[in-house]
């Protein structure tokens, strides 16, 4: 489990995040929520070791962060960043990335991890994409081969940063699926969302970020029956209940 105690982090003048404390617990999809700029990607990234942090505490596992040699990071934090480029490889080539924090250098794979990227793709509905390159792929399917290499990277905790952003509604709908079947492996997932309505309706949790600190932090029905999602974001959000649970849209 990794734990954010009064962490301060930011850029060389421009310090984003203060006193900021939160906890990413196995077995749950916790959303990071919050107006741009305030500090979410900063969170991702110093929580795993990107950013150096100017203040306070990151523990791994009860261990410091920076006790950690970055294999070992990779080896307990999988991190999908907003945007990245797209690489002339295979699908399947891509997902074995996911298996370098196990392997010397120079690298050479293994049969275990030709197993993994396979049992990879298979979980995640993507074993035909294998062979295709990446860059003939659509958006949703790319997102699925990240999500792959993230879980042949075999990490307790899964950091996304926007992994719906560019994907229609039946793609974001599909990767959050996914990301509670992770939730329900006993993983730590943490997502920041921009869609307020998609982060109620999918997270165990979420953590609304403001000025640098979480100002709430709760069950999507607390966030919802509370002041903050409103005076932050200035947006009122309603909901109907249906056979799977609440559907939130904004008013």
């Amino acid at each position: 489990m990794i734990e954010l105690k009064n962490l301060r982090a930011g850029y060389p003048g421009r310090p984003v995040l203060e006193s900021t404390s939160l906890d990413f617990r196995p077995g749950e999809v916790l959303a990071v929520i919050g107006p741009n700029g305030c500090g979410k990607s900063t969170l991702l990234r110093t929580a795993n070791g990107l950013l150096p942090k100017a203040g306070g505490e990151v523990l791994v596992d009860g261990v410091p962060l920076e006790r950690l040699h970055a294999k070992e990071i990779a080896q307990k934090v999988a991190y999908l960043p907003q945007s990245r480029t797209t690489p002339n490889i295979t699908a399947g080539r891509m997902v074995l990335h996911g298996r370098f924090p196990y392997l010397s250098y120079p690298r050479r794979y293994r049969r275990e991890d030709h197993e993994m990227v396979k049992r990879a793709l298979d979980w995640v509905g993507a074993a035909e994409l294998a062979s295709r390159p990446l860059a003939e792929l659509s958006g949703g399917q790319r997102q699925k081969v990240y999500l792959a290499m993230a879980l042949a990277q075999d990490t307790e905790t899964i950091l996304m940063d926007e992994p719906t952003t560019y994907l229609d509604v039946g793609c974001q709908l599909e990767v959050m699926a996914l990301a509670r079947r992770l939730a329900e492996e006993g993983r730590a997932v943490v997502m920041v969302l921009h869609d307020l309505t998609l982060a109620l309706r999918c997270a165990h949790r979420a953590a609304l970020l403001c000025d640098g600190r979480v100002c709430q932090l709760g069950t999507p029905e607390e966030l919802y029956r509370g002041e903050a999602l409103e005076q932050v974001m200035g947006v009122t959000l309603g909901r109907v209940e249906t056979g799977d649970g609440w559907r939130y849209f904004y008013r």
